[in-house]
């Protein structure tokens, strides 16, 4: 089997109603997907992760002009030799960013077909299953206006509880002393109901701020707090996770074993959060498995793109291994975005859904999802 071609599709939408988080406004959501041949017939999609503020076609570009002449030829279920090969020939002018983002949207691919060609799910070419369902928690809110919306943000946090979320993920980073004001109005409205937080700022802060963030949320009891500062000051994570009290998280903007490697190394952590679709792949992420479980580190992948970053996710996750083996070990958990999205719900056949506080894992060969053409070509730019 030989790969044939590889085809780049960048969707984009603009949204009725643009939202922030800390670095910036979201005016539209985009994606950049691959879609790998074959000459059997087997084919494969694949996702560069988009950051919100992120032109699409950066990857794309990556794809299209330094990966495809990389792959095509070769046999698409040698999935480690091509990573390697990708990452090695573009090392001098990538490492980090939409250059590995490009090599993850290649590499899941890859892996989809792999799982067409042996007809089983990603998860068990991953070594197998650990669970086939994983309880998500709704990532949500994000500001309409900026400052001074704390009761719509806890009208919100109640939306998401009648949605049938008990965990919740709070965007912060807007001005401390407004991320106190939201936390207490979020946690007044939901007093009394079996719901844990965890809170991330998207790097908004330094490490005074951070820390002075970090000593308020004490009180809540998060299951963890997220990207407190940006991703190059490691000796910043290392220093808020000794000097405060709930789980330290973040990785979301770390790259490959290489990266990991100093990231976890360093003791930055509790829980290591990396996107398979910018993070190097499921060949990356594997690495990262590996590497973190022998620090005990928890892995639990970042989540935010469309239905094809879900799915590659939820394989993913199926084979996470617990960092720390009882009973009643603490599993991941799925990140389940709740902004507006219009081809996360509609660009596979049968979308990824939340029932009774579950997400089932996809049991088909592959990823287990069937992309909608139709979808593909109202959004195409």
């Amino acid at each position: 089997m030989k790969i044939t071609e590889l085809k780049v599709h960048v969707l984009k939408s603009p949204l009725a109603e643009p939202f922030a988080f800390s670095q910036g406004w979201v005016t539209q959501r985009s994606a950049t997907l691959v879609e790998v041949t074959t000459d059997t017939g087997l084919s494969g999609w694949g996702e560069a992760f988009a950051q919100g503020l992120e032109p699409p076609e950066i990857a794309a570009a990556v794809i299209e002009h330094a990966l495809k002449p990389l792959v095509l030829g070769a046999d698409p279920l040698d999935t480690e030799v091509l990573w390697h090969r990708m990452y090695h020939r573009t090392r001098d002018y990538g490492r980090k960013g939409s250059v590995v983002a490009g090599i993850s949207a290649v590499d899941v691919a890859l892996w989809d077909i792999a799982g067409r060609f042996h007809e089983v799910p990603i998860y068990k070419l991953l070594g197998g299953a650990f669970r086939t369902r994983v309880q998500p928690y709704a990532t949500g809110f994000y500001r309409i206006e900026g400052q001074g919306e704390a009761r719509r943000l806890a009208e919100e946090a109640l939306r998401h509880f009648d949605a049938g979320f008990t965990l919740m993920k709070v965007k912060l980073g807007y001005g401390v002393d407004d991320d106190i004001a939201c936390m207490r109005e979020i946690a007044a409205a939901l007093q009394g109901k079996p719901v844990r937080l965890m809170v991330d700022t998207n790097h908004a802060y330094g490490r005074a701020e951070a820390l002075r963030l970090g000593r308020d949320l004490a009180q809540y009891d998060l299951r963890w707090y997220e990207e407190p500062v940006v991703p190059e000051d490691v000796a910043g994570y290392v220093e808020l996770r000794r000097q405060l009290p709930m789980p330290i998280a973040g990785g979301e903007n770390e790259h490959t074993l290489y990266g990991f490697r100093e990231f976890l190394g360093a003791g930055a952590v509790d829980v290591a959060q990396p996107d398979i679709g910018s993070c190097g792949g499921l060949t990356a992420g594997r690495h990262v498995i590996a590497l973190a479980q022998s620090h005990g580190v928890q892995v639990n992948p970042h989540v935010w793109g469309s239905a094809i970053a879900q799915a590659a996710s939820l394989q993913f996750i199926a084979a996470v291994p617990v960092a720390h083996h009882s009973l009643f070990a603490q599993e991941p958990v799925l990140e389940y975005d709740r902004s507006s999205h219009p081809f996360r719900q509609h660009l596979i056949t049968r979308p990824i859904q939340q029932v009774d506080g579950w997400v089932e894992i996809p049991a088909g060969p592959g990823l287990g999802v069937e992309v909608d053409r139709a979808v593909i070509r109202e959004f195409s730019a």
